[in-house]
């Protein structure tokens, strides 16, 4: 069990790790025993987050060329459908060659009970197993890390399995997603810091309140770490000026009401802002999806025939329904509905209170749009100097 703690509106919360760290712990494990040929109890992993973790093992199994175990996950005090799974790897020679003086070669795969890509946009191509980019780097880095201590300079096979994965896969958004056949492996971190959305909320108010003090009444406000590193990389924003408000839009704006704010900017990915054209201010996907249907709604606007809208609403996310319209040639029009109706939205609930404005992005595309004062906006917030 992980002994590390966040407070949380004097809540004192477990934090816990992700299928990622698991899928490494038990990665580095089982190459141990296979490399070295003992037997462990246990395993260290350093976490991304720089939180060093200390997992027992489970259901060792040693084969005549590979050895497997399981790493269970332990999502602390925010628990989610996969907590209290096995997470296992298994390890296994290649008759691979290397040429003499090439590093190891490690391949990953997924086996029961993680999921498969079925359908194009998301991180992994179609076809490939659902472990994310991270967790994947982890597990690489695990593994070399002992055929390096060992000396070993072949190709292993590391294959990620989780027993009841594919049932608790059905419980979660995967197969919205088009990722059939079980969990994914996730995490940017390789910790699960754990947060009541009652805390949450409230945190955003404190967060909003010390911002305004310290500043000049402007805000930017992102909904997470996609609109971070956007905001960082591409706007050249000062992320010390900037909070996040998660997916609670609507809370946001009542409490810079309430908090005499002079005026907020909202960055945001396409996957969440979109919801926004509808009006939806809370855009977690267990209150409101419909992100195909108002972008398919903002493609008819935009002129689209219907065989473009059906393929729209057929796409797995946001970013594959982008692609579809700009191949299209109508992406850039309904981008400009798309931001209107953000727009509309945003000034409806704020009442007149203050100034609101939006700019709405994706990882591939890049700015997709703005409403007609966030730039300036984001000059008197004082983040940018690059728009």
């Amino acid at each position: 069990m992980l002994e590390e703690y966040v407070v949380k509106q004097n809540k004192r919360l477990r934090c816990g790790y992700t299928t990622g760290s698991s899928a490494a712990a038990a990665a580095k494990a089982a190459a141990e025993m296979l490399l070295g040929g003992g037997e462990i109890s246990c395993t260290e992993l350093m976490t991304p987050k720089g939180i060093r973790l200390k997992l027992d093992l489970e259901q060792v199994v040693r084969g005549e060329d590979f050895v497997s175990c399981g790493v269970r996950k332990d999502g602390g005090d925010d628990p989610d459908a996969t907590n209290g799974l096995l997470i296992c790897a298994r390890v296994e020679y290649l008759e691979q060659k290397n040429i003499q003086g090439e590093a190891p070669r490690i391949s990953i795969d997924g086996g029961a009970g993680v999921g498969r890509v079925t359908l194009p946009g998301l991180e992994q191509p179609v076809g490939a197993a659902a472990i994310n980019r991270v967790p994947r780097q982890m597990i690489r880095e695990a593994v070399f890390e002992l055929c390096q201590a060992y000396g070993y300079t072949g190709s292993l096979k590391v294959t990620v399995s989780v027993p009841g994965g594919e049932e608790a896969g059905q419980r979660t958004f995967n197969p919205r997603l088009g990722i059939a056949g079980g969990i994914s492996i996730l995490g940017t971190t390789g910790i699960v810091e754990p947060m009541s959305e009652s805390a949450l909320i409230q945190s955003i108010k404190v967060e909003m309140k010390v911002q305004l003090e310290r500043g000049n009444g402007y805000l930017v406000v992102i909904p997470g770490n996609y609109g971070t590193v956007f905001s960082r990389n591409e706007l050249g924003v000062d992320e010390e000026r900037t909070m996040k408000c998660s997916n609670f839009i609507g809370e946001t704006l009542d409490f810079a009401a309430e908090l005499k704010a002079k005026g907020i900017l909202f960055i945001g990915h396409i996957g969440k802002f979109i919801k926004l054209s509808g009006g939806i201010m809370n855009t977690h996907s267990r209150n409101a999806d419909s992100r195909m249907e108002l972008l398919a709604a903002s493609a008819i606007r935009a002129g689209a025939p219907f065989p473009v809208l059906s393929e729209v609403l057929r796409a797995a996310t946001t970013d594959e329904g982008l692609r579809i319209l700009k191949e299209a040639g109508c992406l850039e029009t309904a981008m400009k509905h798309v931001t209107e109706r953000a727009g509309f939205y945003l000034r409806a609930r704020a009442g007149g209170a203050f100034q609101t404005e939006v700019m709405i992005f994706s990882n591939v595309y890049g700015l997709l749009g703005q409403t007609a004062g966030a730039a300036d906006l984001l000059e008197r917030a004082g983040g940018c100097g690059r728009i």
